[in-house]
């Protein structure tokens, strides 16, 4: 993914926590940073099957989770389910926050049940599922934004922000190098890939994130640090001014969730708080509700999250 992905280190990274801890992920960026070249480079070095939705205003429910279609043949007659592109390994949502409310829903209740109910009828998603939702930051018109409380559903919220100088030469370099691959002459041999990973790999690597140590010492400190959201009076002015909605419970089993992953990938058998620092912005910026005072100011999310970091004790 790396050769594929410059300067975007950290949202590999994201991708492969949320593959691993089993959950769905929001990216939002600006148009050409490489949100939907992020999942294409996942896709293709892992056995599954990818599918991509454009989210657009005139979409209906029906268009992601597929319908019942009425068969007529010389024995009788009968309506079979035609599975519509959520029914996929891998699924990016392109511009999310430009479908309406019904459709957005019907991805939702896929992300949280792992199900889609079609005329009365449930049908399970595969085994192996993750989504990951876009959105455009700077366009209002014609969007439909999500709810706080539909947000909440997503694992992690990962900004991507403009790459420095030297890696944006090299992905002229890289995109330029593509450009001439894709114009040899046919028979080429192509160079060498590496053979995709199998999804047994994925299944295995959770099942040893699931039994990584997690001291109590680490479990309090992670919900310290969400308690510390909702009680912000306790913890300096700035942050009473500031926030108006702490983090849900879901913020807890996040970090868990995704401290732990990152411990596996440092190749750590037990958690640390560097684990839990490391991804508490991306697990938190979506779930906090901040004041009308704070927006005026300026304060981002980013800003409170690292407030509180800096005011809750280490274990």
């Amino acid at each position: 993914m790396g050769e594929a992905i410059i300067g975007q280190r950290d949202v590999i990274e994201r991708l492969l926590i949320g593959l691993l801890a089993n959950g769905n992920l929001l990216v939002e960026g600006l148009p050409g940073l490489a949100k939907t070249r992020a999942i294409k480079a996942l896709a293709r070095n892992l056995e599954c099957d990818f599918s991509r939705i454009q989210f657009t205003p005139d979409l209906l429910p029906s268009d992601v989770t597929g319908t019942e279609v009425y068969y007529q043949a010389e024995g009788g007659s009968e309506f079979r389910f035609e599975p519509g592109p959520i029914f996929a390994n891998l699924v990016l949502a392109d511009e999310i926050n430009r479908a309406p409310a019904k459709v957005q829903a019907a991805l939702l209740e896929a992300m949280e049940e792992r199900q889609v109910t079609v005329a009365g009828t449930t049908h399970k998603m595969p085994p192996l599922f993750m989504v990951m939702a876009t959105q455009n930051p700077i366009e209002q018109e014609g969007t439909y934004p999500l709810p706080e409380a539909q947000m909440d559903r997503f694992l992690m919220h990962v900004n991507i922000t403009y790459p420095p100088v030297e890696d944006e030469v090299e992905v002229i370099r890289l995109v330029r190098g593509e450009e001439i691959a894709a114009q040899a002459p046919a028979g080429t041999a192509p160079a060498d890939t590496p053979a995709p990973i199998a999804q047994t790999a994925v299944f295995e690597a959770r099942r040893g994130i699931a039994g990584l140590h997690v001291s109590d010492q680490m479990e309090r400190y992670m919900a310290a640090l969400v308690n510390a959201t909702r009680v912000p009076e306790a913890f300096g002015d700035d942050l009473k001014r500031w926030i108006e909605v702490g983090a849900s419970p879901r913020a807890s089993l996040a970090l868990d969730r995704c401290g732990r992953t990152h411990a596996w990938l440092a190749g750590r058998d037990y958690v640390d708080p560097e684990d839990v620092r490391a991804i508490v912005g991306d697990v938190m910026r979506h779930r906090l509700g901040l004041t009308y005072e704070a927006q005026g100011e300026g304060i981002s999310a980013d800003a409170v999250v690292a407030e509180v970091v800096r005011q809750v004790a280490l274990p």
